[in-house]
């Protein structure tokens, strides 16, 4: 026989089915809520805290009412510093306003020469009416000979020119002023070069030369220099090298007041400019126009014709011609 404490009284039952039945129905309605809106309605106030679809993020949603508040700009990034560039070889010589060579340092930018001037239509580096700047030296000249071969000479006011500023023996023969800054100044002629390390601007000067600007004791001094056209009664005198025949020749002018820019031969078809060495002569190699006429022209344009000359290597031959001075 069951205890008492487990008999169930018929008004207990009935009492306990009425909240299954409100159960029941609250879940009835539930359906039927979710089947009218089969993805799940969300309230108004729902509507602003809802994920934006596939941007997974969390960020809650603004409403019309709101402004959207603007994106700061990005801070540009620092570009790269670009690679320096080369330098040109057309920065050459100075400009006759601008006219200056003052170190070693210049040299890279000035390996060729500008355009000359109207007035020197034909000159290189070294120009008229041009103030150059530089250093002036001086060495032992023993005889006098340099690098132009000009040979062996008693006159001492003569000087090497820089290896830039020589430009192929271009500046063989020139006339150059040469100025101190304690305003003393010698006139000398080029007849060797300075090789480097002397600098573009600079002058290595014979020792008589040196002592007419500043004590030896010195070595070096500043100096401004510019291209001379002397007066003079010299003529220009005809050289053949040594080893010249009809074959090969090699042809060199001596004593010319200006500096010379080419020299040409007369072959059969007429005129040949012959290239320049850089001890000074001027090389015909397969020997056209050997022991023929001769025409040099300077710096400035003019040009002087010379009637053929035998070929007497190292011999000086005298003309009657001579550039105008300028």
């Amino acid at each position: 026989m069951a205890s008492p404490s487990h008999r169930r009284s018929p008004g207990k039952r009935h009492t306990a089915l009425v909240p299954a039945l409100v159960v029941a129905a609250v879940a009835l309605v539930a359906s039927l809520l979710m089947a009218l809106h089969p993805e799940g309605a969300t309230t108004a106030d729902d509507a602003t805290s809802a994920p934006i679809a596939g941007s997974g993020s969390t960020t809650p949603r603004t409403t019309p009412s709101t402004s959207p508040k603007p994106k700061p700009k990005p801070k540009p990034k620092p570009s790269k510093p670009s690679k320096p560039s080369k330098p040109s070889a057309a920065k050459t010589s100075p400009t006759a306003s601008t006219a200056r060579t003052t170190g070693p340092e210049d040299s890279a930018a000035r390996t060729a020469p500008q355009p000359a001037s109207a007035a020197a239509p034909l000159a290189g580096r070294i120009r008229p009416d041009v103030t150059y700047e530089g250093v002036a030296t001086f060495y032992d000249t023993g005889n006098g000979d340099g690098a132009c071969l000009y040979g062996p000479t008693d006159d001492v006011m003569t000087a090497a020119m820089n290896h830039t500023d020589y430009e192929t023996s271009k500046a063989c023969g020139a006339y150059i002023r040469v100025r101190a800054a304690s305003g003393a100044s010698v006139t000398v002629r080029i007849t060797n070069e300075c090789p480097l390390p002397c600098a573009p601007g600079q002058l290595d000067l014979s020792p008589q030369a040196f002592a007419k600007l500043a004590a030896p004791s010195a070595g070096q001094i500043p100096i401004t220099w510019s291209l001379l056209s002397p007066s003079t009664s010299d003529t220009i005198s005809i050289r053949y090298k040594t080893g010249s025949s009809r074959y090969w020749c090699g042809i060199q002018a001596v004593g010319h007041r200006n500096p010379l820019a080419r020299l040409e031969v007369r072959d059969g078809s007429g005129w040949r400019r012959l290239p320049r060495a850089e001890y000074n002569y001027f090389l015909s190699e397969q020997g056209s126009g050997c022991g023929g006429a001769i025409r040099i022209t300077d710096i400035y344009g003019e040009a002087l014709t010379v009637d053929g000359l035998a070929i007497r290597p190292d011999a000086l031959q005298p003309t009657r011609l001579q550039f105008a001075a300028h």
